[in-house]
C-alpha cells in the first residue's frame, strides 16, 4: 500500500514534463515563424527607408525615366530601364523555358523506361545546384559567341524578314551580349525547376484517370492533353511562376552575358540591364547617404515587390487542389 501510494504521483509528474516539453517546443516554432516575419519586415524596411530620398526627389516619374546621370550637380535617375530589362528578360526566359521543361517532364513519366528516369532526373535537378557565377562565366565564353555567330549574324537577315515582329530581330551591336543572351542563360537555369515540378505533378495523376483514357483509345498525346494538363493545371502554373520568381532576382549570371547598358533596347539583340545587375555593378561605387544609392534602393525595393508578388501568386496557384 506505501509503495502504491508513493508510485502514484509519478505518471502526473511525467504529464508535467510532457506538457513543459510540448510548451517550449511550441513557443520556439512560433518564435521561429515570427522571425521571419521580422526578418522579412525588416528588409522591406530597410530598402523603403534607403529609397525614400529618390522616391521624395523624382516620384512617380523613376518608374517611367530612361536616364541614369550619376555626374554631381546635374544627377538624374530613372528605373525605367532596368525595370523593362528584368521583366523582359525573365518571360523570355520562361518562354525559351517553359516547352523544354515540358518536354523533359513528358518524357520522364510517359516515354522513359523505369531504369532511365531516375538518372535522367538526377541530372536534371543537378542543374540546379551550379553557382550562378558559373553559368555567367560558361554564357560569356560559350553562349554569347554562339548567339552572335549562329544567330545573330547568320540568322538575322532571315529573322527580321518576319513580318510584324521583325523589328525584334534588327541587330545594331554584334558584341554578342545581349537581352536575348542574358535570356538564354536564364533559361537554363530556371530548366530544372521547371521541369521538376512539371514531373512531380504528372506522376500525381490517378493512374485509373490514364488508364481510362487509354483503353477508350487515346494516344499518349491525347492522354496527356486531355487528362494530366487539366489536372496539373493549377500546379504547372505555379511551378512555371517559381521559375519567374527565381530568373527575375538572377544577377552574376545576367551580368557577364546581358551587355550592362543603360538605354532603352530597340531589339532583342540589343544590350541591356537588369535591377539586380545595375545594383551589382553600382552600389559598391555610390557614396554613402547619396542620392545614386537612394536610386539603387529604390530599384532594389521595385525587385522586392515584384519578386514578391510573382512568388505569392506562385504559392497561390501551388494549393492543394482540395483547398483550391
Amino acid at each position: 500500500m506505501t509503495m502504491g501510494a508513493g508510485a502514484a504521483p509519478r505518471p502526473a509528474a511525467r504529464r508535467r514534463s510532457v506538457d513543459m516539453g510540448d510548451l517550449v517546443f511550441e513557443w520556439l516554432c512560433r518564435g521561429a515563424g515570427w522571425l521571419v516575419l521580422l526578418l522579412l519586415g525588416g528588409i522591406i524596411v530597410t530598402l523603403f527607408i534607403g529609397a525614400l530620398p529618390a522616391f521624395r526627389e523624382f516620384g512617380l516619374s523613376f518608374l517611367t525615366s530612361t536616364d541614369w546621370n550619376p555626374v554631381e550637380g546635374r544627377e538624374n535617375y530613372g528605373g525605367a530601364v532596368a525595370i523593362f530589362g528584368t521583366i523582359m528578360s525573365a518571360v523570355l526566359a520562361i518562354a525559351f523555358a517553359v516547352p523544354v521543361a515540358f518536354g523533359i517532364a513528358f518524357f520522364l513519366t510517359e516515354l522513359a523506361p523505369e531504369w532511365l528516369r531516375r538518372p535522367v532526373g538526377t541530372a536534371i535537378e543537378l542543374l540546379a545546384a551550379v553557382p550562378s557565377i558559373i553559368y555567367g562565366m560558361w554564357g560569356l565564353f560559350v553562349v554569347v559567341p554562339f548567339v552572335q555567330m549562329h544567330i545573330q549574324l547568320a540568322l538575322g537577315d532571315y529573322l527580321t524578314a518576319i513580318p510584324l515582329v521583325g523589328f525584334l530581330f534588327e541587330s545594331r551591336f554584334f558584341a554578342g551580349t545581349s537581352l536575348f543572351t542574358a535570356a538564354i542563360v536564364l533559361a537554363i537555369m530556371i530548366l530544372p525547376f521547371i521541369a521538376a515540378t512539371m514531373r512531380d505533378v504528372f506522376l500525381q495523376v490517378p493512374p485509373v484517370f490514364k488508364e481510362s483514357a487509354y483503353g477508350l483509345g487515346a494516344t499518349r498525346w491525347e492522354v496527356v492533353k486531355g487528362v494530366v494538363l487539366p489536372y496539373t493545371r493549377i500546379s504547372v502554373v505555379g511551378g512555371i511562376m517559381l521559375g519567374l520568381g527565381r530568373a527575375l532576382g538572377e544577377t552574376m549570371a545576367v551580368t557577364f552575358v546581358i551587355g550592362n547598358a543603360n538605354r532603352m533596347p530597340q531589339s532583342l539583340f540589343d544590350p541591356s540591364t537588369t535591377i539586380a545587375s545595375i545594383v551589382a555593378m553600382e552600389f559598391p561605387e555610390s557614396l554613402m547617404g547619396s542620392l545614386k544609392q537612394s536610386a539603387l534602393f529604390a530599384l532594389g525595393f521595385l525587385l522586392f515587390v515584384i519578386s514578391f508578388l510573382v512568388l505569392a501568386a506562385s504559392r497561390y496557384l501551388l494549393r492543394s487542389r482540395l483547398k483550391a
